[in-house]
């Protein structure tokens, strides 16, 4: 199991569309991946409604968590995703 603690930084936060591109970035791996909040929710990374249910703003800060066979290169793909501001 990898973590990480990333920062929500596109300007609208995880409403549908970054969250949408989140989703089908995390689908792409077999490993299970989740966030959590810093009011400890915990979102599926593979569900668009989960992650709408954490309700992340920009500038707030989210631990991805991947478990699996092929968590480095998810964690990796993931972060680098968030970063480059989910496609906005």
């Amino acid at each position: 199991m990898v973590s990480k603690k990333v920062k929500i930084v596109n300007a609208t936060g995880l409403h549908l569309r970054p969250a949408g591109v989140l989703c089908e970035t995390a689908m792409k791996y077999k490993s299970k991946i989740c966030f959590n909040t810093d009011n400890n929710y915990e979102a599926n990374a593979k569900s668009v409604l989960s992650v709408l249910g954490a309700c992340v703003k920009s500038g707030e800060e989210i631990v991805i968590t991947c478990e699996g066979d092929d968590e480095e290169e998810a964690l990796a793909k993931l972060v680098e995703t968030i970063e480059s501001g989910l496609g906005e």
